[in-house]
């Protein structure tokens, strides 16, 4: 199984995540969420997969998020305005983002994370 993981290195979430994917020795190709922000045919595929509502997608915590007034926002947005808004800050994505050809999972619950991989 493929596995992409996207993750911004400074997010102690992620840094968590990562060490579980080493500790589990799960095999996977690391993505810098700011070095290779995912690009609105990847972020529209993956949130079809996913069956989640884009708004999961948003980093709802970060500084970005709120400077932009997004709560207020998204729901002004089609779904087309918000991916590509998506797309053009990878810090207003919600992290770390663990990819399969199966399934996306968005945020680190080591229960899920643990489903998916074993």
């Amino acid at each position: 199984m493929k596995v992409i993981f996207i993750e911004y290195p400074k997010c102690s979430t992620c840094q968590k995540a990562k060490k579980w994917l080493e500790n589990n020795k799960v095999k996977f190709t690391d993505r810098h969420i700011l070095e290779d922000t995912p690009t609105k045919e990847e972020l529209k595929s993956w949130i079809e997969k996913s069956q989640y509502d884009i708004k999961k997608f948003f980093n709802t915590s970060g500084l970005k998020y709120k400077e932009l007034n997004l709560k207020e926002k998204l729901s002004k947005m089609t779904e087309e305005e918000k991916i590509e808004l998506l797309s053009s800050d990878g810090m207003l994505i919600k992290r770390p983002l663990l990819i399969t050809d199966e399934k996306i999972l968005i945020g680190f619950k080591e229960k899920e994370w643990q489903e998916l991989l074993k």
